[in-house]
């Protein structure tokens, strides 16, 4: 598989309609947080690149050049004078597990809000648009250790489960990522999409190793580090004592000293990430928690245009269907 690693939110979504996540994390309920939001990207959808997309959603999709036209759907053309994919049942079905860390580095904000409930409403908009597409979608959120597992479904009241699940306090001590990537490793039997939302603030070898086994296991997987702004511009004038989070060690720091040493680490560990992910072929985006949330939708819609043709592609060789799931 072919995939770019990624600074930011793909530039083709820079047409959608913004939504200031200010003004929506001061909707309390979640669930519609992350209806506001999946409903800006499909308006947004309308002025990219992506136009036409989200034609039923659920049945169809655009038509691509390299796709089967054994599969294009003449009437819906007639009618629509577009051409568009009928999905396969393993395509209307996908499953998706979302991993979110609600480690206390989490708790960090600079804004009216935290990295957490960023990235919870994050997790909550990929649950709410997958759901829309009958997609089954499976949950697991951890600090040290795993705190709750939903398995991928879509039924009736699961969607509550996990936004219910994604709304418990930040806990723990400092972030561990094998955990719950390994755990993830041992439930999930067949191919999905994997989808984990962190601030990845920890070594990198225990993702190469995990994440590694993931892919050779033919699972797609997707990093989505959530990061406040302070933490990418280090805007801190004034000495003074920083607390680590996750630790609670206490560090007397003077800004103007430490600022080029904590941007050359900082730089240094995301290219590190980003080499990584490129090698692994694993698709790699990291977002502030002051951009609008659509733009990580973009950035899944992507993996699945891009997943969905070479699925098609596929089936037109006469090979095996990449589906997912457990």
């Amino acid at each position: 598989m072919s995939t770019a690693s990624r600074n930011t939110p793909s530039s083709t979504a820079g047409s959608a309609a913004r939504i200031d996540p200010g003004t929506l994390m001061r909707i309390k309920n979640l669930q519609l947080r992350a209806k506001i939001v999946v409903e800006g990207f499909y308006n947004g959808l309308h002025r990219s690149p992506f136009h036409g997309f989200s034609v039923e959603f659920s049945e169809y999709r655009q038509y691509l050049p390299g796709d089967d036209l054994r599969y294009l759907d003449w009437r819906l053309y007639a009618r629509s004078d577009r051409y568009y994919i009928k999905r396969f049942e393993d395509e209307t079905n996908r499953r998706c597990y979302l991993l979110v860390d609600l480690s206390r580095s989490m708790g960090y904000g600079s804004l009216e809000y935290t990295k957490a409930d960023y990235a919870r409403t994050l997790a909550a908009t990929f649950a709410y648009y997958l759901t829309l597409q009958r997609d089954s979608v499976g949950l697991l959120t951890f600090d040290r250790r795993v705190s709750q597992f939903h398995a991928a479904r879509h039924r009736p009241g699961h969607l509550h489960r996990l936004l219910v699940s994604l709304e418990r306090a930040v806990e723990g001590d400092d972030t561990d990522l094998h955990a719950p990537l390994e755990q993830i490793s041992t439930l999930i039997r067949k191919r999905g999409l994997i989808i984990l939302i962190s601030d990845l603030l920890a070594a990198t070898d225990t993702l190469q190793t995990n994440l590694g086994y993931l892919r050779s296991r033919g699972h797609e997987v997707m990093l989505l580090r959530v990061l406040d702004p302070a933490e990418v511009d280090f805007p801190f004038q004034q000495a003074s004592t920083f607390e680590d989070l996750e630790t609670g060690r206490h560090l007397y720091v003077d800004p103007a000293v430490a600022r080029a040493e904590y941007r050359r680490k900082f730089d240094e560990h995301d290219q590190q990430l980003r080499t990584l992910c490129s090698e692994l072929g694993v698709d790699y985006a990291w977002m502030r928690t002051d951009q609008p949330l659509e733009l990580a939708l973009f950035e899944l819609l992507s993996v699945q245009l891009r997943t969905g043709r070479q699925l098609l592609r596929g089936r037109g060789r006469g090979g095996g269907s990449r589906g997912g799931g457990r």
